[in-house]
């Protein structure tokens, strides 16, 4: 059974650049690593819920990466991760509901520190829904524990995030077929919810919905952290990312 909201993914230009960012904001930003494809390196702010996110950037051009497209739309969150129980039997449940998902793919990097982390993951078939990562060593070495997870800003955790669809309650099927339960524009998962959102029917151009879903396709499009300082962070700090905090 998938379990939790893993990490979500944010794309950026440089990211000395972005941890700079980040820790301006009051977050504590982990070193990541160089993943195993050496297209890519990445940080990590990592929260108590287990959860983090990701910042990523590309290290060379990779134009078959699968988030090389990406770049074109500029920096921002650009997937998310769930956490799976047991990674073959979520695919297993999902492909019986109807969904075409692939299988277990392995995954990697090399961690400053010397360290190989290892996970598999397995990506739908459908454009904008997440991708399933579940680790192959010990999950310490992908998620840091210990004071990594302390905040200067209160931060403790994914409350939310925002998914940005065409249309709501077919993407609510596509996330049934993947998570299970009742189909809905809100999805309970772990301590976080999923929440479906669209532009408003006959809506202009000019619309921030409308503009971002052309831009950037389906997927995730705003976050929100549970703090002790609720308010909204300033996107030129997130890299374009909406990020609010709540209680």
């Amino acid at each position: 059974m998938i379990r939790a909201i893993d990490h979500m993914v944010i794309l950026v230009d440089d990211l000395d650049s972005a941890i700079t960012s980040y820790t301006t904001l009051g977050f504590t930003v982990a070193p990541g690593g160089t993943h195993a494809d050496g297209a890519t390196h990445n940080a990590l702010v990592v929260f108590d819920d287990d959860t983090y996110l990701e910042l990523i950037a590309f290290v060379r051009p990779a134009p078959a990466h699968q988030w090389w497209h990406h770049r074109a739309a500029g920096e921002g969150l650009i997937d998310y991760a769930l956490l799976p129980g047991a990674i073959d039997d979520d695919i297993a449940a999902a492909r019986a509901r109807g969904l075409v998902i692939s299988a277990a793919q392995p995954g990697g990097r090399l961690r400053p520190d010397g360290q190989r982390v290892a996970w598999q993951t397995s990506r739908p078939a459908v454009v904008g829904l997440p991708f399933l990562c579940g680790d192959l060593t010990d999950r310490a070495l992908r998620v840091p524990r210990g004071d990594l997870r302390r905040h200067a800003n209160g931060v403790v955790g994914i409350a939310g995030v925002e998914v940005l669809v065409e249309d709501v309650w077919a993407a609510a099927e596509q996330y049934q077929a993947l998570l299970g339960g009742a189909a809905g524009p809100t999805f309970p998962l772990g301590t976080a919810t999923i929440t479906l959102v669209a532009p408003l029917p006959g809506v202009g151009a000019g619309d921030p919905l409308r503009m971002q879903l052309e831009r950037r396709g389906a997927g995730p499009y705003g976050l929100t952290l549970r703090g002790a300082r609720p308010g909204s962070l300033d996107p030129a700090l997130t890299h374009g990312v909406p990020i609010d905090i709540v209680p």
